[in-house]
């Protein structure tokens, strides 16, 4: 009876085992094929995104800047598409932070007003200081943290 007892426990921790090794590669999988309907936006001299104005007249958000991180200085025009934010190669705002997912984040227009929304990131989308659960409406200036990356809208 000991002997089967025995053989029972090594065949479930063999089991789990496999499960954590499937659960990891199915992880890395994901992260590095995962499919996006965005395309690429143009690439400007300084290597930022470019998306076409059409709110110029408008009160609201204008442009996406990065005030902190590896691409801080970086601006992006906003217009009527949604800006993603992530690792992938074909986010609208490419980050290179080991913190950051592939798929992070992502802005969108909602009338004159934007609005984030964290896409099942690992460490979060913050505004502000308050971690992001639900879509939520980023007023102008008030930094949006994805990874050790911040952001802010401005006119």
């Amino acid at each position: 009876m000991q002997g089967l007892i025995l053989q029972l426990t090594r065949a479930g921790f063999l089991l789990l085992l496999w499960l954590f090794v499937w659960a990891v590669l199915r992880t890395l999988r994901s992260d590095i094929y995962a499919a996006s309907g965005l395309r690429v936006a143009p690439r400007a001299a300084g290597g930022s995104a470019v998306l076409p104005s059409f709110r110029r007249g408008q009160k609201g958000a204008k442009y996406l800047v990065v005030t902190q991180g590896s691409l801080a200085g970086t601006r992006i025009s906003l217009g009527t598409q949604p800006v993603l934010i992530g690792r992938a190669d074909d986010s609208t705002l490419v980050l290179t932070d080991d913190y950051a997912s592939t798929r992070h984040a992502r802005l969108s227009p909602r009338g004159e007003d934007w609005y984030v929304e964290d896409l099942g990131s690992t460490n979060g989308t913050y505004l502000d200081r308050s971690k992001v659960t639900t879509p939520v409406r980023v007023p102008l200036g008030t930094p949006v943290r994805v990874g050790k990356t911040v952001i802010e809208l401005r006119s």
